[in-house]
């Protein structure tokens, strides 16, 4: 596998080539910005970031707003939260250098026990295993596993890590990411150039293509709520404000809203909801956006108060163009967008 890799892996911004050393900074802020998102796209961001803050003591010393702004489009906000959490305390508490253990790593904030493994074993050669989706892949084909994901995700642990190679046990953990992305794919798998395809029994059994299997998933739910669309009369200003630390979307900025319900929830609860007594007016049409556990439906409220009403509310009172200065998540985004095509001029 190790051979393969040296004639066939990947270039990626972030990664070294093989044999050379890895800086611990761009493996761990790859590492976070893959999760739940592809290679194509962090690409960008990734040198975005760096270009930006160019070592962890420059992300340290960030705003968390410009930090979250330079987030939108990755998703999952709470990632960037706890990237510029764990870029402070490695850069007060372990001057600027990452810990070099899986113990150590776990200790950080945002480093959860793929993330630390991944991380040892990439930036430090580590005798780690981490195991990723494509990782996964290749090794539930390979010894034909037909238990169902995620049960079957313990036995796929095991036998990753009995495989791993005391030598160069980073590069071997990204030539099993490398060969799940681009030779043992989800489908169509490219069995006849895969260096272990003799002893893959997943493909001798015929069932490689079906591999992992996949629990059926569970339909997911649809919330509704409002979006309140306020101007302000003298100068067309639009209130946005800050959402909780905690909690779906935190820490980034809204169109002000109701709670979220199930789809049966009275109209008259989230308006009751709006952060001002107001002449409403439904505009056409609703946004729609999926989480990742629920499909949401939004319908948007507009109206338009004089200056000594809307001095009143708290939040920002930002241009239209303005906007784009604020840290939107893209269902706000989206909301913005649908007020501006369907609202009053």
């Amino acid at each position: 596998m190790l051979e393969w890799y040296d004639r066939h892996h990947r270039t990626l911004p972030w990664r070294s080539e093989p044999g050379d050393t890895p800086d611990p900074y761009h493996v761990w802020l790859s590492e976070i910005m893959l999760q739940q998102t592809t290679v194509q796209t962090v690409g960008p961001y990734f040198a975005a970031f760096l270009k930006r803050w160019p070592t962890v003591t420059d992300l340290a010393n960030a705003e968390l707003d410009d930090v979250l702004h330079a987030w939108q489009g990755l998703g999952y906000y709470a990632r960037a939260r706890n990237l510029h959490k764990c870029a402070k305390v490695v850069a007060s508490e372990y001057d600027g250098v990452f810990p070099d253990t899986e113990e150590g790593l776990l200790k950080l904030p945002g480093i959860g026990p793929y993330t630390a493994c991944a991380v040892a074993a990439i930036a430090f050669n580590r005798h780690a295993s981490p195991v990723d989706g494509n990782i996964e892949r290749v090794i539930s084909r390979l010894f034909a596993l037909e238990t169902p994901l995620p049960d079957v995700k313990p036995e796929i642990k095991e036998k990753s890590a009995a495989l791993t190679p005391s030598d160069r046990p980073g590069d071997y953990a990204q030539a099993l990411m490398d060969l799940g992305a681009t030779v043992c794919t989800p489908r169509n798998p490219a069995c006849g150039i895969c260096p272990w395809q003799a002893d893959c029994e997943g493909r001798k059994s015929g069932i490689a293509p079906d591999l992992p299997k996949k629990r059926k998933k569970e339909p997911k739910p649809t919330r509704v709520g409002y979006a309140f669309w306020i101007r302000r009369e003298d100068d067309g200003r639009i209130l946005v404000r800050r959402r909780p630390e905690k909690g779906l979307l935190g820490g980034l900025y809204e169109v002000p809203g109701s709670d979220w319900r199930a789809i049966e929830a009275p109209d008259d609860v989230m308006l009751s909801e709006a952060p001002v007594s107001a002449n409403w007016s439904e505009l056409d049409g609703t946004v729609g956006h999926t989480f990742t556990h629920f499909h949401l439906n939004v319908s948007v409220l507009a109206a338009t108060l004089p200056s000594s009403e809307a001095d009143k509310l708290d939040g920002s009172w930002t241009t239209i163009d303005g906007l784009s200065d604020f840290a939107l998540p893209t269902v706000m985004k989206k909301i913005v967008r649908h007020a501006l095509k369907y609202g009053p001029a």
